[in-house]
């Protein structure tokens, strides 16, 4: 049988922390490398600064653009930039891999999940899809300030700049979809240290950590392991444990699931959250609420901040045809815990506490599922007040997906770098 040769062009994503991120990305610079930078700092003023550098023959070479675009935000500068540039690289023969080192303002996910899914139209030799009909995730590193980011993750300060979502939004969805870690700095002592460290190892089970800017980021790059993400997002009906993260307690850091075979009283739920807003770096899962028995919820919280989105319909609200068009694996984890009455319906978190109580978010959460009478109100469901309705995030609004600002999800390409 012939071996499938992907003749894509590989790209690093660098993302986090500014400074060791700056040193990791041109640490990467090789022959063959082209290092792309899209500085963001002048969106105020409708610009964008885009650096390409190449290290050819051992010396850096910068050029720099200054880019004017019509609706200046990060999301336009994917759309309209960053995405037909990695088509064009890839057909340069001097390309042999990509280099993104991200302002951080963009979140990996966001970049992986459009040069996936984005569109890409009007580049010459492109065929008009996604760029990654051209290029691959080879690896996402991600850099952290020792000192700074356990705070963070565990803190509620909204991003400056208009950017509703919160500093630990930010920082915890940067370290789990990294592929490899580097921790800058040093911790504050001995104990945040470990801690620290208790909790890299959960959030990004797997995942290569680098204490301090590595002087072979290439050596970094190598130990990732065959079973890293490289830019994929899990799905909501994923199992929601991935890798073999450490169970137990360490230091006041533990994973663990909270389960439930009933729904949620919508109100009660809503009031309950409160119990993952302190002490907790991630919690994540799907919901089942008594007022949306079709529909599976998808939560998502990261210190003090909460997203709330529409996770799909259940396999048991489906018709036949449409329960055989869902993923073998998804059909296959529903079958483990199927039930003759509410089928594959059900509610399942994992949260990450780093000092909350388990017992108390246990204790809470199973507060606010139905009671017996309440569920066996069939006809009185319908009346219920339901602040997830129309979906909820706290702060208000969604920017993990990088168009929200418009539904065009549509990548053209407009002047050659």
């Amino acid at each position: 049988m012939a071996q499938h040769i992907d003749r894509r062009t590989p790209v690093v994503l660098v993302a986090g922390a500014a400074g060791p991120a700056e040193d990791v990305a041109d640490g990467l610079l090789a022959p063959g490398t082209v290092l792309v930078h899209h500085d963001l700092g002048g969106l105020g003023q409708g610009v964008v600064a885009r650096s390409l550098t190449t290290s050819d023959d051992g010396t850096p070479h910068v050029r720099l653009e200054i880019l004017e675009l019509a609706h200046a935000c990060a999301s336009c500068t994917l759309r309209e930039d960053l995405l037909p540039l990695l088509c064009r690289l890839h057909r340069r023969s001097n390309v042999d891999r990509i280099v993104l080192h991200l302002d951080s303002r963009f979140e990996a996910e966001a970049v992986c999940w459009a040069i996936e899914h984005v569109i890409v139209e009007g580049v010459a030799g492109h065929t008009d899809g996604p760029a990654s009909g051209d290029v691959r995730i080879e690896a996402v590193v991600t850099c952290l300030d020792a000192e700074t980011w356990l705070r963070d993750a565990l803190g509620d300060e909204v991003l400056s700049d208009g950017d509703d979502r919160t500093v630990a939004q930010l920082a915890v969805g940067q370290v789990a979809i990294a592929d490899a870690l580097v921790v800058a700095g040093h911790g504050t002592d001995g104990y945040a240290h470990a801690r620290l460290h208790a909790v890299l190892r959960r959030l990004a089970p797997g995942a290569p950590i680098s204490w301090g800017v590595p002087d072979d980021a290439e050596r970094l790059l190598r130990l990732v392991p065959k079973t890293a993400l490289r830019g994929r997002a899990p799905e909501p009906f994923d199992a929601l444990l991935r890798g073999q993260p450490p169970l137990g307690d360490d230091l006041g850091v533990e994973l663990f699931e909270f389960s439930a075979d009933r729904p949620f009283h919508p109100e009660r739920l809503h009031d309950a959250l409160d119990v993952l807003f302190d002490g907790v770096v991630q919690a994540r899962g799907r919901v089942w609420l008594v007022t949306q028995p079709d529909t599976a919820l998808w939560l998502e919280s990261a210190g003090g901040g909460l997203r709330v989105a529409l996770a799909g319909t259940w396999l048991a609200a489906m018709t036949p045809t449409e329960q055989e068009e869902a993923s073998p694996e998804r059909r296959a984890l529903a079958a483990l815990a199927w039930d003759d009455d509410r089928g594959d319906r059900h509610s399942s978190l994992v949260v990450l506490a780093c000092g909350a109580d388990r017992s108390e978010i246990d204790r809470t959460l199973r507060w606010a599922l139905v009671t017996d009478g309440e569920w066996a109100d069939v006809d009185g469901h319908r009346e219920w007040p339901d602040p997830f309705g129309a979906f909820h995030s706290d702060p208000c609004g969604d920017t993990r997906t990088p168009f929200a600002e418009s539904g065009d999800n549509t990548a053209h390409d407009q002047e050659n770098p």
